[in-house]
C-alpha cells in the first residue's frame, strides 16, 4: 500500500515557473514507478513525465520536454517536478502516481498505475 499527497499548485503567468512536491509513504519497496500526470476539463488524463525509482531514468512527454523536470528525494520521501516557461496549455490538475511491480523502464500509460494522490491544480493565464 502507496499513500501520495500533492503540493506546490497554483496560479502563474505565462512563462512562469512552479514545483510541484508529491510525498509518499507506504510499502514504497513494492514500486519501481513514478510519475506525474495532467487532466484538463474536458480531456483524457495524461502521462506528463515519468521516474524509474531505482535506476533514475526519465521519460517526458513531448510536449514538456525541455521545460520540466521530474526528480526525487528519497530522504525525504519526495517525488518533484519542476515546471518552467509555463504556457496556458499547461493548466491542468496535475497527479502523482505509482506503480505495483518491479520494472526497468516506465510507462506513461494511465491505466498501469495503481496509486494515486487527490491532485494540485496548476493555472496559467495572463
Amino acid at each position: 500500500q502507496v499513500q501520495l499527497v500533492e503540493s506546490g499548485g497554483g496560479s502563474v503567468h505565462p512563462g512562469g515557473s512552479l514545483r510541484l512536491s508529491c510525498t509518499y509513504s507506504g510499502k514504497t519497496y513494492t514500486t519501481t514507478c513514478m510519475g506525474w500526470f495532467r487532466q484538463a476539463p474536458g480531456k483524457e488524463r495524461e502521462g506528463v513525465a515519468t521516474i524509474n525509482t531505482a535506476g533514475g531514468r526519465t521519460t517526458y512527454a513531448d510536449s514538456v520536454k525541455g521545460r520540466f523536470t521530474i526528480s526525487q528525494d528519497n530522504a525525504k520521501n519526495t517525488l518533484y517536478l519542476q515546471m518552467n516557461s509555463l504556457k496556458p496549455e499547461d493548466t491542468a490538475m496535475y497527479y502523482c502516481a505509482a506503480r505495483l511491480g518491479w520494472y526497468s523502464t516506465c510507462s506513461s500509460a494511465v491505466k498501469d498505475y495503481n496509486y494515486w494522490g487527490q491532485g494540485t491544480q496548476v493555472t496559467v493565464s495572463s
